[in-house]
């Protein structure tokens, strides 16, 4: 890994939405409509977000039919610098029981 390549993901992680995006996808994949259930922002901010993630090569998306998916990406050379930091991070368990008692997906279709 490139030190750029290095600074850039910090400086990608260093803003608390993006952070708490990517600890959450530690654990499980996420739709732009789930991120929506905890983050106080509109759709557009949070694929903005996520744009950045995903062209810095920290996450990837797949389609399942119209919806987008986005997962952290494992094959990326940043992966082992990503995984050093959430082992810092604060636990997103109570984020992700949000999401999971929201139903998003089905309400967005997902």
């Amino acid at each position: 890994m490139e030190l750029d390549r290095a600074a850039l993901c910090l400086k990608l992680l260093g803003d608390k939405t993006r952070l708490t995006m990517i600890s959450i996808l530690k654990h499980r994949d996420c739709c732009v409509c789930e991120f929506q259930e905890v983050f106080d922002m509109s759709q557009p901010s949070i694929s903005q977000h996520l744009r950045k993630l995903k062209d810095a090569g920290i996450v990837t998306e797949s389609r399942k039919g119209q919806w987008v998916y986005y997962s952290l990406n494992q094959q990326s050379d940043l992966f082992e610098l990503i995984h050093d930091i959430l082992k810092h991070a604060p636990d997103q368990t109570e984020r992700m029981i949000q999401i999971e008692k929201s139903n998003a997906t089905l309400r967005c279709g997902c």
